[in-house]
């Protein structure tokens, strides 16, 4: 007897080719709906479900494949004599191939305007059906869910090695590609529903989208997970080794505090360097060159081998700016031409074009990090500030200028890991003190690094201020304004402090810890 291949594909990709192949290797093929005139449009010979089952296709389409002559020729085991016995004694023929991929539910509920009725109708019942059965019998049953699959299976069907090994392989793939498939349908139904229900599990469907050469450190081995289109993956790598793990950390941190002016057309020019997920330099420009030229010489030192991140056009004039120190990555929405050939003699430094709309695609999503035995998910702290929500509680109200200077402040020290203190003025960071075990080591960082610059500048801290040393300090270094959430049963401290200095406070009721 013949051996029997049973394909039904909503990715037709390679079809054609695949069947082409399992016909010469003497294979009957059988198949149903789309795929059955797809290769009988290539004038394959092809055995339609529905003859072989006799039973024609109902409710629309709906229900073709759910029939036992399908099921138990891919579940019968082939070294069971009962099994062989109801085989024959319901004329039913084994199926030894299985080649099935799943209506495009991701791809249709990937448009956010898509009806509930749609996407509900999208959802395979049958594809998955014989998936798993296929899977399930893999000890006699070789089971194909992508196209990438087909020319090694036709190799190694040519070549006599259909072993277990290969069938256990394919096994695999199909219950990961069924379980994808599951997971990305529950999701898409817990976000319609609100997503809010404590009972309501995560789902994850991340593909490995690069192997990496290592993690953090050279001993430690990594994967990059996930869809090719969305988030970093909707990046165009234009030039540069392939991106490293910290690079990838590194490009989160940079996009994440750039965006926050912004991205894309309409964006005042911002530019951002971040160094070990921190920014040593941000600033604002008439044109992102000039923003860009800014953020660099706020701390050149601590530039060197950075990221760099700008919300607007990379120019000449920008490419100028990038070539004149060691940088690992700079992502923006569009680089020149001209800007491309003149960084093009940097041949290492990685450039990465990321869309406006990739960006605005990202925002609202769930932050997830892992914890021993767990993962921890939290929407992101991506919440647009809103200074008429501010509270001026010193004596002194800030000036026009503060104003603008503690707006920036408070942009830019959210994205600072905590504790965070930043010192700032004219749309610039003058010093930054991040990720200290006490708030004021991280002011007096931020300080010494801001020297004479601090005078007249203003102080942004994440927290609130346990005690008054923080303000004490600030003032001793000349800052004219400060910036803080508010709430610690000591701010009268703190407040009297800038009263007794001329200082202005302004509480935003809203901290911005980043751990």
């Amino acid at each position: 007897m013949a051996p029997t291949a049973l394909l039904s594909v909503s990715d037709k990709r390679g079809l054609v080719p695949l069947a082409e192949g399992l016909l010469a290797r003497g294979f009957t093929l059988l198949s149903s709906g789309g795929t059955a005139a797809a290769l009988a449009a290539a004038g394959l010979e092809v055995t339609r479900v529905a003859d072989h089952t006799g039973a024609p296709e109902i409710l629309g389409g709906r229900v073709k494949t759910l029939h036992p002559r399908i099921h138990g020729g891919i579940l019968a085991r082939r070294d069971d004599p009962a099994h062989r016995a109801d085989l024959e004694a319901q004329a039913i023929s084994p199926i030894d191939v299985v080649v099935v991929n799943l209506y495009p539910f991701r791809e249709t509920v990937a448009d956010p305007a898509v009806s509930w009725e749609t996407a509900i109708e999208t959802i395979d019942i049958g594809g998955p059906a014989m998936v798993r059965a296929a899977a399930k019998n893999h000890a006699d049953v070789a089971v194909l869910t992508d196209p990438h699959q087909y020319p090694g299976f036709l190799e190694a069907l040519a070549a006599g090695r259909v072993d277990d090994a290969l069938r256990r392989r394919l096994a695999l793939a199909a219950f990961a590609h069924t379980a994808a498939y599951d997971a990305a349908i529950a999701a898409w139904i817990d976000t319609r529903l609100g997503g809010e229900s404590v009972a309501s599990p995560l789902h994850l469907e991340l593909p490995v989208r690069q192997v990496l050469r290592y993690g953090e450190n050279p001993h430690q081995s990594a994967r990059w997970y996930g869809e090719a289109g969305a988030g970093w993956g909707a990046a165009r790598q234009l030039q540069g080794k392939e991106l490293s793990y910290n690079n990838l950390i590194d490009l989160e941190a940079a996009l994440t505090t750039v965006a926050a002016f912004g991205y894309g057309p309409g964006a005042e020019p911002a530019a951002v360097v971040i160094k070990h997920t921190n920014p040593c330099g941000v600033a604002l420009g008439a044109a992102p060159a000039q923003a860009l030229q800014r953020a660099l010489d706020a701390d050149r030192t601590s530039a060197f081998g950075g990221i760099v991140a700008l919300n607007g056009p990379v120019d000449r004039t920008a490419a100028e700016h990038l070539t004149g120190l060691f940088l690992e990555c700079v992502v923006a929405p569009s680089f020149s031409e001209e800007a491309r050939q003149h960084l093009a003699t940097k041949a290492n430094l990685r450039l990465l074009e990321l869309a406006p709309g990739a960006v605005a695609a990202a925002s609202g999503r769930l932050q997830l990090r892992s914890v021993l035995g767990g993962v921890l998910a939290q929407q992101a702290d991506d919440l647009p500030i809103d200074p008429d929500t501010w509270q001026v509680v010193s004596e002194r109200p800030p000036s026009e200028a503060e104003w603008r200077d503690l707006r920036f402040a408070w942009q830019v020290v959210r994205h600072v890991r905590s504790n965070a203190i930043l010192v700032a003025r004219e749309g610039l960071t003058l010093g930054v003190g991040a990720g200290q075990m006490n708030r004021v080591g991280s002011a007096r960082l931020a300080l010494e690094a801001a020297g004479e610059n601090a005078r007249g500048a203003v102080l942004a801290s994440d927290g609130f201020f346990p005690f008054d040393d923080t303000v004490l300090l600030a003032a001793r270094h000349g800052i004219s304004a400060v910036i803080q959430p508010g709430g610690s049963r000591r701010d009268a401290d703190s407040i009297a402090a800038c009263n007794a200095h001329g200082l202005a406070m302004v509480v935003t009721g809203r901290r911005h810890f980043l751990h």
